[in-house]
């Protein structure tokens, strides 16, 4: 986090191709005077850097990694970001195609000039008698132009980069492709102006591998793109411009005019431009890409609406609170992008072994070329054997294992209203075996709820509650709005009350239908010389009483409690389901917390802590070897979520930047404490199984290319198809990554939507 005296700045990154250029970049910006952090984004291109301003500026930051032998550029707005990002898709795709065409084509016409080929036995010169007719020296030299052209017009990136980073002692996969293809090519041309018995030319591997790799990039630029989706769909939801109202004039202003306190109008279809609340209106609106909620949620005056959801079927005159970087939508943004760019612990093995991967490299292909010189006496089998050394090698795989898994399932995650502070937050989580859970505003609603009406004979349950509503509706005490609520769900409408006196901590008095009225506690009736009637029994454990007077008569009561989520119990089931231990701890009585917890299915219950009660319970779980993952919503919940393993922060979008944890909820259902979970335990896995692909590739393909299982079983790699196996390698991690696009809970987890 920067202080006051520091600055963060997100800088796009131009030239990186591989886990080691990421390495490089890093280590030129950290090692700047100034800069306190510095973390390089291989799946964006792009570095978060914190630093001094009075150390370093930004030009000097863009210069470092310039001299890193990569490029850097100050950071840009606008809306042409998207045709941007699609340009060196399409010119990569053009490239490629290209060359992979003039390689296809180069490997035909280099048929007739193989030293094992006879004209009269192959089956080609049979088919096609018109290619073996064309002198040999005239074949060489098409081949030699073709290969030049189209090396310079479709690989000179990849040579200009493996030449910038020698420049400046680097090494990257460029550096790789770029020293095979050039050793290829060189002999060639030797091969094809001094042709001798025994000579071949190489012409079409160096085209192929060119092409696979631009292939490659282009795939791989592609599966970049949709990894990333989940943030760019986000950023495109707010608006640019608002409908300004000022003296009843309508004017449509850039978002930026807006100030908090101006009156927006929104219509129909449009996307509410800043957070807001309602003055004049009623209509409903979609916050699905802000906090997951499949269901369109109604909205009226006095209501809060968030920038970037969608207003569905009424026009709203709103008030401006909160603007740009201030809104809940920028703070998301902001949120997912911080997480999308850090590490995980897993990427640190990753990062090792990319840091020294090309040296290595470099070193087993100068031993293969010494060994087949070596046993084969043969310079064009030591060549080709080299050259697949150096292209099937691909630091890349490695590099995209786990940034590929954590960029996608983040992106889901905040989908589905579920945002993740970083990696290492994500792994952490997935690791966990206890799940410690607060009651009040996480297992429950967090607000009184009327559970029962309990009039004396004579009266009627929707009388008292008329009665009652019109008295509370001029309080803001909880219990008030449990009555006014449940009277408004059945429908009542009532007079307004007059005379309301308000009795802190006793209850209210007012007159309403001629009646005077007095509603409290049973300490309030006991001031007032009044007694409660026999008739009604005790309250039930958990609940809270409010005794009603009128004219001195009690004449009944209301019981509210803190009712349970209609989720919990299926999102404690869930839970366990994944074997895990499930405790609760509040510092609610344990009269009030036992029926909530057997409720839910939560058989461990601890009461009447404290804040420093639930800290140190966690410490104790934590101290029995146990990974213990904490579920709070509140201020005295902060303890005990930052001393968890990993802290998951019930709230709501309003109250997003305060939220303490690692997991933050947008919505506070305890069934997104499980999909939480479920999801972090899915891209753990499939993080495994990136490395373990990208691990092995290389481990097998590396020494099959370097021809260790030809004197056993006669197997060697073509330098082409060496480079098509390097192409697929990082286009197969991305892959198995993007399947976490279309993650989905279990059925076994309850979602939001099914709670509809």
């Amino acid at each position: 986090m920067a202080t006051s005296e520091q600055q963060s700045l997100t800088l796009p990154i131009l030239g990186m191709s591989c886990a080691a250029c990421q390495h490089h970049v890093e280590q030129a910006l950290r090692t700047t005077a100034g800069v306190e952090s510095a973390r390089v984004d291989l799946m964006a291109h792009r570095a978060s850097v914190v630093f001094d301003p009075a150390v370093a500026s930004p030009n000097e930051l863009v210069e470092a990694v310039r001299s890193a032998g990569y490029d850097a550029v100050l950071p840009r707005t606008g809306d042409g970001d998207a045709a941007q990002a699609d340009a060196p898709i399409s010119s990569s795709e053009r490239k490629a195609f290209v060359t992979v065409a003039g390689g296809a084509v180069a490997m035909l016409l280099a048929m007739p000039l193989s030293a094992q080929m006879s004209m009269q036995d192959h089956w080609l010169a049979q088919l096609l008698p018109w290619l073996f007719a064309i002198p040999q020296d005239l074949i060489r030299y098409f081949l030699f132009l073709l290969t030049l052209v189209l090396v310079v017009w479709a690989g000179r990136e990849i040579y200009v980069s493996a030449l910038r980073g020698l420049r400046h002692g680097r090494t990257n996969m460029n550096t790789l492709v770029s020293l095979g293809t050039s050793v290829a090519f060189l002999y060639s041309t030797w091969a094809t102006f001094a042709p001798a018995a025994g000579r071949q030319v190489y012409f079409d591997a160096v085209l192929l591998i060119i092409g696979f790799l631009l292939m490659g990039k282009a795939l791989e630029l592609r599966a970049k793109k949709r990894a990333l989706a989940a943030l760019e769909s986000l950023s495109r939801l707010r608006p640019v411009t608002a409908r300004r109202v000022v003296d009843g004039v309508e004017t449509m202003v850039p978002l930026e005019e807006v100030r908090v306190g101006d009156r927006i109008l929104v219509l129909p279809g449009e996307r509410i431009p800043v957070d807001a609340q309602i003055l004049d209106g009623r209509t409903t609106v979609d916050e699905s890409m802000l906090t997951g909620e499949s269901t369109p949620q109604p909205r009226e005056a006095g209501d809060r609406v968030l920038a970037g959801s969608l207003n569905y079927d009424g026009a709203v005159t709103c008030r401006a609170q909160s603007l740009g970087e201030a809104t809940v939508l920028a703070q998301i943004t902001r949120m997912v992008t911080q997480a999308q760019a850090s590490r995980a612990p897993m990427e640190r093995l990753a990062d090792r072994a990319s840091a020294i991967f090309v040296p290595v490299v470099l070193t087993i292909a100068a031993v293969t070329f010494t060994i087949w010189m070596l046993a084969a006496h043969s310079l064009e089998m030591a060549l080709a054997n080299t050259v697949a050394v150096l292209v099937i090698a691909c630091p890349c795989a490695m590099g995209l294992a786990v940034p590929a898994a954590l960029t996608v399932a983040v992106g889901r995650g905040a989908q589905l209203g579920v945002l993740f502070k970083g990696g290492e937050a994500m792994e952490r989580l997935a690791r966990v075996n206890v799940v410690v859970m607060d009651k009040t505003g996480t297992l429950t609603v967090g607000h009184p709820v009327l559970a029962a009406v309990r009039p004396y004979v004579g009266y009627e349950e929707s009388d008292l509650l008329r009665i009652a509503a019109a008295v509370e509706e001029k309080s803001n005490h909880p219990l008030a709005h449990a009555i006014v609520d449940a009277a408004r769900a059945r429908g009542l409408y009532w007079l307004p009350a007059e005379d309301v006196q308000i009795v802190p901590g006793r209850g209210i008095r007012a007159r309403v239908d001629g009646y005077a009225c007095l509603l409290g506690n049973e300490e309030f009736l006991r001031e007032s010389m009044l007694r409660t009637p026999d008739g009604i029994p005790p309250a039930k454990p958990g609940m809270t009483r409010l005794w009603m007077v009128l004219d001195d008569l009690t004449v009944g009561c209301f019981d509210a409690r803190d009712a349970l989520r209609p989720d919990s119990t299926g999102a404690v089931a869930a839970l366990r389901g994944f074997g895990l231990r499930v405790i609760m701890l509040t510092g609610d009585s344990a009269a009030a917390a036992a029926p909530i917890a057997n409720q839910a299915g939560i058989a461990e219950v601890e009461a009447g802590l404290d804040p420093p009660g639930k800290l140190g319970r966690i410490r104790a779980l934590q101290q029995e070897g146990l990974r213990v993952a904490m579920v709070g919503d509140g201020i005295n919940d902060a303890g005990a979520l930052a001393q968890a393993d990993a802290g998951i922060a019930m709230g709501t979008g309003a109250d997003l930047a305060q939220e303490a944890g690692d997991v933050l909820l947008l919505r506070p259902l305890p069934s997104a404490v499980a999909a939480a979970l479920e999801l972090s335990r899915s891209t753990l896995r499939v993080m495994r199984q990136n490395l373990l692909w990208a691990v092995g590739y290389n481990l097998l393909g590396i020494p099959l290319a370097a021809g260790l299982f030809y004197p056993e079983f006669h197997i060697v790699l073509s330098p082409w198809v060496a480079a098509a196996a390097m192409a697929m390698s990082s286009v197969s991690v991305l892959s198995n990554s993007l399947r976490l696009r279309r993650w989905q809970p279990t059925a076994s987890t309850p979602t939001p939507a099914a709670l509809h």
